[in-house]
């Protein structure tokens, strides 16, 4: 197919520098794979925007169409998998790292990748979602195995972020008491209208963290930062306690002892939504479409893709604020 089509395309210019612009692709020019999806909506993720400003750790070729999350309109699929006219939802996989991604209004992929828009959920809500909500859906589902409902506060750091915005809500939807942590003052009543009962500074959380051991505080935590945030949020966890981990804002190291596992049985558990098999991705999203629904307006900000330099350089800073969806 030779049709020509818009995407977000990402060069390499000398110097090592990068530039963005919006431009014309054509459908022959997609990797080989037997799905083509027309993309409706895609959203931006720290991943897209470390993707758009040239980072290797995530892309290794340039030009390059960035666009983890993609969902959409099958056009055709070589696997039998798919029917042309089925709604589709993709995320994770090689899409947008390696493989031309949901900044583009066509993908190609394998028919593996995707999987039928749940029903309870449009288009535009599966990618107000996107990775950062199955990520989130990911970190409650592990932590509510776990964790009772009535077991105590349960913590989400980096709260106002993607994943963290959408892990408040749903812990706040499921019954629990969730206590989200912030360094903008100017977020609390944005975190209290997700279902926060309770917000609470970094300082807050980083006080005495240079013992090896803190007071115990949570029954579990949610974690998205990484890091020295990580550790003092383990050593504050309450005993038997759960600590999931999902993101390395912060840093990817983690400086932190035994003594909370060897000491008062703390777990923590590692969430990766790229690989995640397709049974556990697909309960997973039938929870979001279903018993874990949330009032995803309250965390969508809704952009083109010529809008979309402005919410990247906010997403690299740390200033981006819950959920930035992209319509193509």
């Amino acid at each position: 197919m030779t049709e020509q089509f818009k995407a977000l395309i990402v060069e390499e210019q000398p110097e090592k520098k990068f530039t963005r612009k919006i431009g014309d692709h054509v459908i022959s020019d997609l990797p080989e794979g037997p799905l083509l999806i027309k993309v409706h909506y895609s959203s931006l993720n720290f991943k897209d925007a470390l993707s758009a400003t040239g980072n290797r750790g995530v892309t290794r070729n340039f030009p390059h169409t960035p666009g983890i999350d993609a969902a959409g309109e099958v056009i055709e699929d070589a696997s039998g998998t798919f029917k042309p006219g089925d709604q589709v939802v993709v995320t994770g996989w090689d899409l947008g790292m390696n493989t031309s991604g949901g900044f583009g209004e066509y993908i190609r992929i394998p028919a593996e990748w995707a999987i039928a828009l749940p029903a309870g959920l449009s288009l535009r809500d599966s990618m107000i979602l996107g990775t950062a909500g199955f990520t989130a859906g990911l970190s409650v589902h592990a932590l509510a195995e776990r964790v009772a409902v009535d077991a105590g506060k349960i913590l989400v750091t980096g709260a106002t972020g993607g994943v963290g915005s959408v892990a408040v809500a749903l812990l706040a939807k499921a019954g629990y008491q969730v206590v989200a942590v912030t360094g903008k003052a100017d977020q609390v009543e944005f975190l209290k209208s997700l279902g926060a009962s309770e917000v609470i500074s970094r300082d807050a959380i980083m006080e005495n963290a240079d013992r090896p051991m803190m007071k115990e505080r949570w029954a579990g935590a949610i974690d998205v930062v990484g890091g020295e945030m990580l550790a003092a949020v383990l050593k504050s966890t309450r005993y038997g306690g759960t600590v999931t981990c999902c993101g390395l804002v912060g840093s990817p190291e983690l400086p932190v002892n035994v003594f909370p596992f060897i000491l008062r049985g703390v777990s923590l558990l590692g969430i990766d939504s790229v690989q995640s098999p397709t049974e556990p991705r697909l309960a997973v999203w039938k929870m979001l479409a279903n018993e874990w629904k949330i009032n995803l307006e309250a965390l969508v900000n809704e952009v083109a893709l010529e809008e979309l330099e402005g919410p990247i350089q906010a997403i690299l800073k740390g200033e981006s604020r819950g959920r930035v969806l992209v319509k193509l």
